[in-house]
């Protein structure tokens, strides 16, 4: 059975953020991701991993901004990301800078970079030399530090004229730019929104290895995964066959209390444990 790692940015939500690491160790999780920590110290963070016993799977590098301070905003104020815009070669250079620093303090060997939002009048093709060169220089930087860089394909609905949104897309730009630590984050709820057929994806892509990481949802709601279209147990037995060893991040919403709405992990867990 998959490993499962909490996201603190959507699960928990009821508590301030700090105070969800803790929460997640009382629901039996031992891994957690999040989208952003530039409004905290790192060691802040990092206390509060070590005190759960926590692991730090993933998290964002600033979608925007110079200064961590611009950084922790840049969210709120629609930032998207800086990889695939023309004229912010320094924006992104800065934001995996501090990205980098945070992962060191935190222990975390994955950052996934936002390629942004495609400019009014702009084509998407005419940005991927640019994307690829970018995410070429983030992904050498990040070889210092023995850290790999994700790029996630994202859906349109969610995203209007988000840079990437197909599996074929960000293999092609891993394909253009050459770095072995340059790997892809597949969502499962992106995939299916987009293109649909994900058991198939799966098949297709997690065997090249360069799937670091995959997120979970239900659809269309963004919602637990026992509740939509997509048969999660099925796409944990998939995982499972195709030996994906890698954590799966639940980057769902709740529909109501987060600890309550567990039951699905409960039963995958259970059921997992009943077959060994």
């Amino acid at each position: 059975m998959p490993q499962f790692a909490a996201n603190l940015s959507l699960m928990y939500t009821e508590l301030p953020f700090l105070d969800r690491f803790a929460a997640a160790a009382r629901d039996r999780f031992t891994a957690v991701e999040f989208l952003f920590p530039y409004a905290f110290e790192p060691a802040e963070v990092a206390a509060r991993l070590t005190d759960n016993r926590l692991q730090l799977v993933l998290f964002n590098a600033p979608p925007g901004g110079t200064d961590r301070s611009r950084m922790a905003a840049a969210w709120d104020q629609n930032a998207r990301g800086t990889a695939a815009l023309p004229g912010h070669e320094a924006e992104f250079r800065a934001g995996v800078q501090e990205a980098l620093c945070y992962a060191e303090v935190l222990g975390c060997p994955r950052i996934h970079v936002l390629s942004g939002i495609v400019p009014p009048g702009v084509e998407r093709e005419s940005l991927k030399d640019l994307c690829v060169g970018n995410l070429r220089w983030a992904a050498a930087e990040a070889a210092r530090a023995w850290c790999d860089i994700l790029i996630e394909p994202i859906n349109l609905r969610d995203m209007p004229r988000y840079f990437l949104n197909r599996q074929d897309h960000a293999h092609e730009l891993l394909d253009a730019a050459q770095a072995p630590n340059l790997k892809v984050l597949m969502d499962l709820y992106h995939c299916q929104i987009v293109e649909g057929d994900v058991a198939t994806k799966l098949h297709q892509y997690l065997p090249t290895g360069r799937v670091a990481h995959v997120q979970i949802a239900g659809v269309p709601g963004r919602h637990e995964p026992d509740r939509g279209e997509l048969n999660y147990p099925f796409l944990f037995e998939t995982l499972d066959a195709l030996g994906y060893s890698g954590w799966v991040g639940c980057e769902y919403r709740p529909a109501a209390d987060t600890s309550a709405g567990l039951a699905w992990r409960d039963r995958a867990l259970a059921g997992s444990a009943a077959d060994s």
